[in-house]
């Protein structure tokens, strides 16, 4: 102990300040004590587990222990002297064992970890009078030796006893237990160390997977390989960077910011890659949000309703659970930065450049993918020149929308060349390339069409086969059908929704407009208003309620195609007129998914569709082939063959001398069955009896049949309109 001085009694007692210091850190500093005067209670100092008892001995203040598991406990003495009062002496601070451990274990560890705000010890007042203070030079103290491991232990001097604070643990605290208790994570953590660690590593192992997976995730499916998530984002760098050097709460406000946007952009990669699957192409984020009405109607009818609602939900709460985990898993990792903020910035750095090496070398895995990476930035880029474009082209489009040549055209010299002629513009659904060269699929379906062609043959009839690139791929049949018949490329809903609330001339528009045909509509995938009836120039229009159907649905199509041809033949065909007929028919039994696929049966047995009832159920679902690719290929190429014998069988049954038939597929089938980058070219044909139809397009250099062959000339599909009207006596106005 130091030296204690005696003053006069009625001298201001002195008091010494003695200064600790430790070896890394300052522990925080006791308040002293007061002496108090013979007169005075000698109050009890509290410890937060013990109370220690009352002591009769000189001021004296005994070494203070410091551990991660307790709270430092203080033993208080108070010394009576008749005559004098001794000066404080404050004796160092000695560390236990454990303490020593602890701070070698984790040396980052700050001492203010293990304080509580009980280990501050309450002044003590004299009754009377308290003594002024007076400033001494700051001296060093010796350096006090505990012969045992904990300080309370210690005795005074002249003191009965010291009552020592119960230590928590014999076991140091790590680091990991020290963080867990400063901020109330103990309990289970203390019990089980080992899983408490696993659990840590394991969930920050995850959150930079997540992070680094949403910042290299492909937007095609085929692209999914190691090596495209085994690079260097340089998003990541930069954010890691901005996080390390932000102070607490920035950083979590940024990390939230960065968190729901690259979420966002996750979300956005998976309508990606469902686009590219089933469309062809990316997620169009101004002009697909409307698609989603028509993908819950397609879900209703291949699933039902309650499956329907089940998928939503699970897609609304996968939506959420991105957003939540990728948030989390920044804020997660920039907090890791941020309390390891030296390793974290050498980490950074040496991650800066080694990405600039590479980048500035090209350096690529074998596959050709870049070890640097700008995938995140380059997806921003381009949606937002996607929006760009599809604000320009809105009102790009409306302005060639109003040039047609055919439009000033009079109608007397409009299609001259079939007066007279009932003619049929057929859509198959999703009848494509694929479909008659694809190795799964062609071989049914090129014997079909051999089949089917000698059926023609047989009854008179002649076609000629070519090649049309259409404005739409796997869905959105609609797009195919207005790019066909109005001579515009209609590519998406905007291009659509403005075209069809023109005037554009179409093809039943032309024959109508000569006023030598009348012109119906046959549309069974037609199942609500339909207000794009009069852009088109339909004069009636029979849609799915219409057409007198009571048999099943088969997935999404309403109705089989032979139904829907027996009932066009019964309350259309057949009957008298005085105009031939101009015929918009849509065949929808090929539709996606496939199954179950109506079969055919005689022609007499048609009736109100009952029939199809046991072929309904008796045929395959949905969920037992959407998934597989092979699967659906072959079921696919079956409804084509179904489609295609259909029309022909109808054609030959119905048709006569004056019947002309164009017939095509809208858009190809989705990837799974096509194949990743199919072409978008479909198969038309056009089939008659009167040789002069077939001869007026013999400059077009299609092929004699059904079954266009590979080298025949492919147009776009826009350019048929002009094409066809040209070609059959219609010139264009000056």
């Amino acid at each position: 102990m130091p030296s204690q001085e005696v003053t006069p009694l009625d001298a201001p007692a002195p008091r010494d300040t003695v200064q600790v210091e430790a070896p890394e850190t300052k522990p925080p500093e006791a308040d002293p004590l007061k002496a108090e005067t013979p007169e005075a209670k000698i109050p009890e100092a509290e410890t937060p587990e013990a109370e220690t008892p009352e002591v009769s001995a000189p001021e004296a203040k005994t070494p203070e222990a410091e551990t991660p598991e307790a709270d430092a406990a203080e033993a208080e003495a108070e010394a009576e002297t008749p005559e004098a009062v001794t000066p404080e002496a404050e004796t160092p601070e000695a560390e236990t064992p454990e303490a020593d451990a602890a701070e070698a274990e984790a040396p980052e560890a700050e001492a203010p970890e293990a304080e509580t705000p009980e280990a501050d010890a309450a002044e003590a007042e004299t009754p009377e009078a308290e003594a002024p203070e007076s400033e001494t030079p700051e001296a060093e103290a010796p350096e006090a030796s505990a012969p045992e491991a904990e300080a309370p232990e210690a005795e005074v001097p002249g003191a009965d006893a010291a009552a020592p604070a119960p230590a928590a643990s014999d076991t140091p605290a790590t680091p990991h237990q020290r963080r867990w208790r400063r901020r109330g994570w103990g309990g289970w953590r203390e019990k089980y160390p080992v899983a408490a660690r696993v659990l840590w590593w394991t969930t920050t192992a995850v959150a930079l997977a997540v992070v680094v997976v949403a910042l290299l995730m492909p937007t095609q499916a085929d692209k999914f390989r190691l090596a495209a998530f085994v690079r260097l984002p340089v998003e990541a760098i930069f954010g890691a960077a901005v996080l390390i050097v932000l102070p607490r709460k920035p950083r979590i406000a940024v990390a939230v910011f960065a968190g729901l946007g690259l979420g966002a952009l996750t979300v956005v990669n998976f309508l990606d890659i469902g686009f590219n699957e089933y469309l062809g192409r990316g997620f169009n984020v101004v002009l697909d949000w409307s698609l989603f009405s028509d993908a819950q109607g397609y879900l209703q009818d291949t699933f039902g309703k309650g499956g329907a609602l089940g998928i939503v939900a699970l897609a609304v709460t996968l939506v959420i659970v991105v957003l939540a985990l990728v948030t989390m898993s920044v804020i997660r990792l920039g907090n890791l930065a941020a309390r390891n903020t030296e390793t974290a910035t050498r980490t950074t750095l040496v991650l800066a450049i080694a990405w600039v090496t590479c980048a500035a070398l090209g350096v690529q895995y074998a596959a050709g993918v870049p070890i640097a990476s700008e995938h995140t930035m380059q997806a921003l880029q381009f949606k937002a020149e996607q929006v760009r474009r599809t604000l320009r082209d809105e009102a790009e489009f409306a302005k060639i929308a109003k040039k047609d040549n055919f439009a000033n055209t009079p109608p007397d010299q409009l299609l001259t060349g079939l007066r007279g002629k009932d003619m049929m513009i057929t859509f198959i659904e999703s009848y494509g390339r694929s479909a008659i060269e694809d190795p799964v699929m062609a071989p049914g379906v090129d014997a079909t069409l051999t089949a089917e062609n000698k059926k023609l043959t047989d009854a008179g009839f002649a076609a000629k086969s070519g090649w049309l690139t259409s404005a739409t791929y796997g869905g959105s049949s609609w797009l195919g059908h207005s790019t066909f018949m109005s001579g515009l490329w209609i590519s998406n809903q905007q291009r659509y929704r403005t075209v069809t609330a023109g005037e554009r001339l179409t093809l039943p528009g032309a024959f109508k407009k000569t006023g030598a045909w009348d012109t119906v509509g046959v549309m069974p995938g037609i199942q609500k208003a339909w207000p794009e009836q009069k852009f088109y120039g339909i004069d009636k229009l029979y849609d799915s309620h219409k057409l007198g159907y009571k048999g099943p649905k088969f997935s999404w199509s309403t109705m089989p195609d032979q139904y829907a041809l027996t009932a066009f033949e019964r309350l259309v065909h057949s009957k008298k007129h005085d105009k031939p007929l101009m015929s918009t028919i849509i065949l929808t039994s090929s539709h996606q998914p496939w199954a179950p696929i109506p079969e055919l049966v005689p022609q007499d047995q048609v009736g109100d569709g009952s029939i199809y009832n046991a072929i309904e159920k008796a045929g395959k679902k949905p969920a037992d082939i959407i998934t597989d690719s092979t699967k659906s290929k072959q079921e696919y190429g079956k409804s084509i063959q179904y489609s295609v014998s259909s029309l022909i069988d109808y054609l030959v049954k119905y048709g006569n001398k004056n019947t002309v038939l164009i017939f095509l597929g809208d858009h190809q089938p989705i990837a799974r069955v096509s194949g990743n980058h199919a072409s978008r070219d479909v198969p038309v044909s056009i089939v008659a009896k009167d040789p002069k139809v077939l001869d007026k397009i013999a400059d077009w250099n299609w092929t004699d049949g059904l079954q266009p062959k590979q080298d025949t000339p492919v147009w776009k599909m826009n350019a048929f309109r002009d094409r066809f009207l040209t070609a059959y006596g219609s010139t264009p106005a000056p």
